[in-house]
Order: structure tokens, then C-alpha cells, then sequence
């Protein structure tokens, strides 16, 4: 039977290149999110390239009742997971003053609270799978700081600490922990930021595109098939001794101590 890999936040962005990414590997692959549209064109390229996928709209990480009917929906049809992409994230932008209460509590839930929720719902599978892999899509947001995003930057860094935490927990087991750090990545994501920023500033889409690449020492924006590469190979048997690391895939912006 193959492996079988649960993707959250899988219809677009890194959360598709993972998807496709890993389908390529032989893995048949849980594609969740809340977005059918996106998620069922997901499903086709994989069967065009002779992979297998099921698909899990509706799966909503902040609802703990629609994660649950999502993972039980998947292990009924893909067996154990042995791997877990926890992609699911949102980044909307406001100066703190101006960051309500919703917003906060919005993007935490998301972005952080909901990686709990799928890892904690699926932990028990993946340790039985043997094996297992928990990838973390976190930010270089985890790793430092940007103005207007604090609550982006708060939920990126929780993640981290949860990977770091979990790691730990599970040394023991044959479980690893990651997070996979991207800088401003080329995904739906960061062409509505693109569309902010020129909203607000009067620059063009093109100067306001160029002004994100230029935090990259390589100038450039980071494409989420490098993310999936990352996820790849951290997933893979030759990672075994990986766990616990926050890895910036971002060209030299952010670097460890």
C-alpha cells in the first residue's frame, strides 16, 4: 500500500506543490482544504501524472468537528497517514493599532491553532504508520520580524514553538518535526499583498511585486516548488536524523545564529 500523505491548504499555492510534489513520489495524498473549485484541480493533475488522491473540502482546521469528519473520511479510504503537511494559513495585513481582536484571534486560528487541531487528530495514525512525518509550512515570519503582520508573525512563531515542543515529545519514536520556513513566495498569497501594497502606496503592481523579491538577498521571489522540494526531502528516509529545525528557504534573508 503506499504511503499516504494528508495536505492541508491544498488546493493552491505551496500547499498544491506539496500535493503534486509528493503524488510524484508515490504517495497517495489527502487533499484537505475548505474549497472544492481548487482542491478537485488538484486532484486532476495528480491523475493526469497516474497518482491517486482523494479530496476534502469543507475541511475547515479551526473546526475540530470538520477536521474530525475529514480524517476519518481519509484513513477509511487512504489508510494510516505516515505524512502530514500542516499548510493552512492566512496572512492579512493592518497596523497593530488597528489589528482587532477579530483579525487576531482569525489568523491564530488558522495558522496556528489549526495545526494543533489536524496534528492532534491525525498523531495517533502517524505513529502507527511507522515512519512518520510532520512538516510544518511556517514563515521566515516564525524566524523574525515584519511591520503590519503581527499577527501573522505571532501565529508563524507559535508554530515554530509548537514544531520545536513536538520534536522533543517525540524523539524517542520514529516520528520526525519540522518546519519548513519560505520567504515571500510567488502564490495567491503574496499577489494579494502585492495588491495591498499598491493599494496603499501608489505604486505599481510591478514596483510593489519588485519591492518583496528585494528582501531576498537573491532578488528574487521564492517559488513553491523549492517549499516542495524541502517538504520532499524532509519526508524522505534519508531525514531521519532532522527533527526539531526551522528551516528558511528564502535565499540567505533570514540565517541562524
Amino acid at each position: 500500500m503506499k504511503r499516504h500523505a494528508f495536505v492541508t491548504g491544498a488546493g493552491t499555492g505551496i500547499g498544491r506543490a506539496v500535493a503534486l510534489t509528493l503524488a510524484r513520489e508515490g504517495m497517495f495524498v489527502s487533499l484537505a482544504g475548505r474549497r472544492a473549485g481548487p482542491l478537485r484541480d488538484v486532484a486532476k493533475e495528480i491523475a493526469a501524472q497516474n497518482g491517486e488522491s482523494i479530496v476534502l473540502d469543507s475541511f475547515d482546521v479551526t473546526d475540530p468537528r470538520a477536521v474530525e469528519r475529514g480524517v476519518t473520511e481519509a484513513l477509511a479510504k487512504g489508510g494510516e497517514v505516515a505524512v502530514l503537511v500542516n499548510n493552512a494559513g492566512e496572512a492579512p495585513s493592518a497596523p497593530f493599532e488597528k489589528t482587532g481582536a477579530d483579525l487576531w484571534n482569525r489568523v491564530l486560528g488558522v495558522d496556528l491553532t489549526g495545526a494543533f487541531h489536524v496534528t492532534q487528530a491525525l498523531l495517533h495514525s502517524i505513529r502507527r504508520a511507522g515512519n512518520g512525518r510532520i512538516v510544518n509550512i511556517a514563515s521566515t515570519a516564525g524566524l523574525t520580524g515584519y511591520p503590519y503582520v503581527s499577527a501573522y508573525c505571532a501565529a508563524k512563531h507559535g508554530l515554530v514553538g509548537l514544531t520545536r515542543s513536538l520534536a522533543l515529545e517525540l524523539a524517542r519514536t520514529d516520528v520526525t518535526v519540522n518546519a519548513v520556513c519560505p520567504g515571500f513566495t510567488e502564490t495567491p498569497l503574496i499577489d494579494a499583498a502585492v495588491e495591498t501594497i499598491a493599494g496603499k502606496t501608489g505604486r505599481s503592481h510591478e514596483e510593489a511585486r519588485a519591492s518583496l523579491a528585494g528582501v531576498n538577498p537573491q532578488g528574487r521571489l521564492v517559488t513553491a516548488e523549492e517549499v516542495a522540494d524541502t517538504v520532499r526531502w524532509l519526508v524522505s528516509p534519508a531525514s531521519k536524523s532532522i527533527t526539531g529545525q526551522a528551516i528558511a528557504v528564502a535565499g540567505g534573508e533570514v540565517m541562524g545564529g
